[in-house]
């Protein structure tokens, strides 16, 4: 079994996907959990990954996975301990989600669009294990993505470029629980609005916009 690293990159140019292989990245997403390492089949794949961290992405060859996760430093006691399957031809994120004391694996798929040329994709995953379900909208007032639930990624959805200002609302209503000013998006990109964090907790809600891989990853 062999991995081998890929480098998450703004300006790259297109990458050809490998035949059985998947392109994964791992994100901390669970809130007050600590750092940690993680194993896929024995195999160290992320190191001191703290608490919003991305990895870069990986090529992984399809198949069945055990990973474990341990605290930073620690080989005694994973945090997580769970099988996970892989098909081949396909780009992820994969999300440690939940309480410290329920860690789960998330995984993200990362779809192939066909995208009219000038626009981008954007899309909202709910990853905040105590808010409730939301509505993300614009300054204007538009509804880009309405009644998400925790677990819940929507599909993307084609906008311009530009700059975007956004609330994150409980659904059906304009108690905004979070405000995010000033996101830039480029063109021929594809990206994910993660919300991770807590409601009236520490840490606090928050997101987090990377690109995903089918920016520069085709079949």
């Amino acid at each position: 079994m062999n991995f081998f690293p890929f480098e998450e990159c703004h300006d790259c140019p297109y990458y050809r996907m490998k035949s059985g292989i998947s392109y994964i990245r791992i994100l901390h997403a669970s809130p007050n959990s600590p750092a940690v390492d993680v194993y896929a089949n024995d195999k160290l794949i992320a190191k001191n990954l703290s608490y919003r961290g991305f990895t870069p992405y990986i090529g992984v060859p399809e198949g069945q996975y055990r990973v474990k996760v341990f605290a930073t430093g620690t080989k005694e006691k994973p945090v997580l301990d769970t099988e996970l399957s892989l098909p081949g031809n396909a780009s992820y994120t994969i999300a440690a989600i939940g309480n410290p004391n329920e860690i789960s694996l998330f995984p993200i798929v990362e779809h192939q669009k066909s995208l009219s040329p000038g626009k981008l994709f954007l899309r909202f995953a709910h990853l905040s294990p105590n808010a409730p379900s939301v509505d993300i909208v614009t300054t204007d007032g538009k509804k880009l993505f309405e009644d998400i639930s925790y677990k819940e990624v929507d599909d993307y959805i084609e906008v311009n470029p530009g700059t975007y200002s956004i609330k994150i609302n409980p659904s059906g209503t304009n108690n905004t629980v979070l405000f995010v000013p000033n996101i830039r998006l480029l063109p021929n990109r594809y990206y994910t609005i993660y919300a991770v964090g807590l409601v009236g907790g520490k840490p606090s809600l928050q997101v987090l916009i990377p690109l995903d891989g089918t920016s520069y990853l085709r079949e």
